[in-house]
């Protein structure tokens, strides 16, 4: 009887040794997805710096600060306002961002979501600037579409967008 009781526990003990292991590895081996985009030119007389609309995301503003880009965006249904800062290479720019729920009227939950994401700026058909690209929650740089169409002749204005509480400076995010 006792011989019995030491197998079930030493086969329990070894079950829930392997299934520890077997999670620990998984877990590790899962990188945070990125865009594996190469860098071609900016089309001729363009520039990062604009104001670019999406139908969700509302007007994106972008100025550019050397290599690096700063952003902030309010999206159209006044819900939310978000801020992103990276660098850019030719035509890509890969960023890290903070969206801020506003839960107005009780119909969100307010708080923050943060993520990553990239932007490959090109020509469309009509010779339009548009803006091509994804983001991701977390670490995850790819999994939804983000794009945007340059509007002429605006200036970016970050503080037209951010909402009420006080902004996160890019650096720290």
């Amino acid at each position: 009887m006792n011989a019995l009781r030491i197998l079930r526990s030493a086969t329990v003990t070894l079950l829930v040794a392997t299934t520890a292991i077997t999670v620990s590895a998984c877990g590790d081996s899962q990188k945070p997805k990125t865009a594996n985009i190469k860098p071609g030119e900016l089309p001729e007389g363009e520039q990062w710096a604009g104001v670019y609309y999406h139908p969700h995301f509302g007007e994106l503003h972008l100025q550019e600060e050397g290599t690096n880009i700063v952003g902030a965006w309010r999206r159209s249904d006044q819900s939310a306002w978000g801020e992103l800062s990276g660098t850019f290479t030719g035509n890509v720019f890969h960023y890290r961002w903070k969206e801020h729920k506003t839960g107005g009227m009780g119909l969100t939950k307010a708080g923050t979501v943060t993520g990553r994401g990239y932007f490959v700026y090109k020509l469309d058909d009509e010779k339009r600037p548009v803006l091509k690209g994804e983001y991701g929650l977390n670490d995850e740089e790819v999994g939804s579409d983000w794009s945007c169409v340059k509007q002429t002749r605006r200036t970016p204005d970050l503080k037209s967008v951010r909402g009420d509480t006080e902004a996160i400076p890019p650096s720290s995010f």
